[in-house]
C-alpha cells in the first residue's frame, strides 16, 4: 500500500513548478487569478487525451470565466511535447512530475503494467481549482481514469464559486 496523504481543500497550492511543452515553466501557486490544473496519466492514456481534448474545446469558455487553465503530468520532455503537439492543445502542458511531489498533492500514483504501457510510475487523475488568493477551492483526486469531474459542469459550478463568493467546502 502506498503512502499518500490527503490534499486538504481550503489549503494554499505548494510551490511546485514544472516545465512546459512550450519552454516556459508552470507554477500555479505563482499565477494569479483563478486557475485550474489538471493533473493527467500521460501520453499513453487515451481516456486522458480525450478529456484534455474536452478542455482545449471549453478552453474559450474558461478563459471568459476568468479561469487560466493548465495540465501536468509525470512524462518524460519528448512524450509530454509529442502529445501536446499531435492533440493541439493550446493551454499550457507541464511535465516532469515527480513521484514525491505527487505524493505530496495526495495523488494516487501507479506502476505501468508493461513496458508498452509506459516506463515510469504515474499520477492517476486529479483536477485543483485554484483560488486567487492561491488556495484550493475544489480538489478531485480519483485512483482511476474512468472517473474524473464533468468539465462543463466544474465551470457551471466555478461561475457559480465565483459569483456567490461561494466558501471552500469540506474543511470540517
Amino acid at each position: 500500500m502506498a503512502d499518500t496523504t490527503q490534499f486538504i481543500a481550503g489549503a494554499a497550492f505548494p510551490s511546485m513548478t514544472w516545465a512546459q511543452t512550450d519552454g516556459g515553466r508552470l507554477d500555479p501557486a505563482g499565477m494569479r487569478g483563478w486557475r485550474l490544473l489538471v493533473v493527467y496519466r500521460g501520453a499513453h492514456c487515451p481516456l486522458c487525451e480525450s478529456y484534455l481534448g474536452t478542455l482545449e474545446g471549453l478552453l474559450g469558455e474558461f478563459r471568459a470565466a476568468g479561469i487560466a487553465v493548465a495540465a501536468v503530468s509525470g512524462n518524460p520532455k519528448e512524450k509530454a511535447e509529442a502529445k501536446a503537439a499531435e492533440q493541439g492543445w493550446s493551454f499550457p502542458v507541464g511535465y516532469g512530475m515527480t513521484v514525491e511531489e505527487m505524493r505530496q498533492l495526495g495523488l494516487y500514483v501507479s506502476t505501468p503494467r508493461s513496458p508498452e504501457e509506459t516506463d515510469r510510475p504515474f499520477p492517476e487523475p486529479a483536477i485543483f481549482a485554484i483560488r486567487p488568493d492561491g488556495t484550493v477551492q475544489i480538489v478531485d483526486v480519483s485512483n482511476a481514469p474512468f472517473a474524473r469531474p464533468d468539465l462543463a459542469a466544474l465551470l457551471k459550478g466555478l461561475r457559480f464559486i465565483q459569483a456567490k463568493d461561494y466558501p471552500v467546502r469540506g474543511t470540517a
